[in-house]
């Protein structure tokens, strides 16, 4: 079933449904949907008649939005291509030792491997914390421009977006369904890394109590929790990125293009904090506190830039979050 076929019943049942001047589908105040009746907005910017959206509406248009998403093709093909590269990893660690000798013959630990590398071999659970360090610069943050890009975009290319503002739903309340269902998934997308990563190094390599990077100790109970804290600081550490791309995808009928451009504002963004020269700006692009999480794994943990990355998501996420709203409130929708 089509995303016009699923929602066009919805639709249907809602009645004949003014969104106001905030909400309103077309280029008119007063317009409603295509060959019915207008009706023109009342003071309190409702239709006569007009149904109440339930409170329970918001939490069921989240549920519909997250679940439409992880069902297509296209999203489980990125979240299985994620759940492959731990897979690549630990296969390819597990092949360059099976001769006895460390991960690059004894220089792994020298700083020229990417960080973690060298203990993997000496413990399954660093796969974990080499695939997030692999995938984070590139891997994830494509997927989830893809996902955002395509959020605002996607709709109004496939003409479904007009049947989705007057379910009854709203404006704000679609983009804030939308825009819990990208923090969704940039949990999701982390958490399938992570746990590929886990399983994998448990078949490929021994589990045990974990030396941290301070040299400290600690069970592997304790290892297993700071991954998942290590995870969470993934996962929101790409909420920012997650938010322009929904603000992009809101400039746009063509998801295709809300899409390239997220991922070539990501690109963008690597290269220029890679050039020395520009370090003036470095602290003010999404990506140069990303690598971060790495300090949860000392002991005692450094919250420097620990602290420094989730208040620049943050920034990224009130002001693109509120181009966001003012775009999408304000736009005509014609698709």
């Amino acid at each position: 079933m089509s995303r016009a076929e699923e929602l066009e019943p919805r639709a249907e049942s809602a009645g004949t449904v003014d969104l106001g001047a905030s909400d309103t589908v077309g280029t008119g105040a007063s317009a409603t949907r295509t060959g019915e009746k207008a009706v023109g907005p009342k003071a309190g910017g409702m239709a006569p008649n007009a149904p109440r959206p339930n409170p329970l509406w918001a939490l069921a248009l989240f549920r519909s939005e997250l679940t439409t998403t992880l069902r297509r093709w296209r999203t489980l093909a990125l979240l299985g291509v994620l759940a492959l590269i731990p897979i690549l990893i630990g296969v390819a660690v597990k092949i360059e030792t099976s001769d006895g000798d460390g991960l690059g013959d004894g220089r792994g630990g020298d700083g020229q491997g990417p960080a973690f590398f060298s203990q993997i071999t000496n413990n399954g659970i660093f796969l974990v914390f080499a695939s997030l360090a692999a995938t984070l610069p590139v891997f994830l943050p494509m997927v989830i421009g893809v996902i955002t890009g395509d959020a605002i975009a996607g709709e109004a290319g496939a003409g479904t977006l007009r049947y989705l503002l007057v379910a009854p739903a709203g404006r704000t309340r679609l983009l804030l369904a939308k825009f819990t269902t990208s923090m969704a998934f940039c949990l999701i997308a982390t958490l399938i890394v992570a746990l590929s990563g886990l399983v994998t190094g448990a078949l490929l390599f021994p589990l045990g109590d974990v030396t941290l990077i301070s040299g400290i100790t600690v069970s592997f109970e304790e290892a297993l929790l700071r991954a998942l804290g290590v995870a969470a600081l993934v996962a929101l550490s790409l909420v920012g990125i997650a938010t322009v791309g929904l603000f992009i995808s809101t400039l746009t009928n063509s998801g295709i293009a809300a899409m390239a451009t997220t991922v070539g504002l990501v690109v963008t963004a690597q290269i220029l904090d890679s050039i020395p020269q520009l370090h003036a700006i470095h602290p003010y692009l999404f990506p140069h506190y990303w690598l971060s999480f790495a300090d949860l794994l000392r002991e005692p943990v450094y919250w420097d830039e620990l602290v420094k990355n989730l208040g620049l998501q943050g920034l990224y996420v009130a002001v693109f979050g509120s181009a966001a709203w003012a775009r999408f409130t304000a736009k005509d929708i014609t698709a």
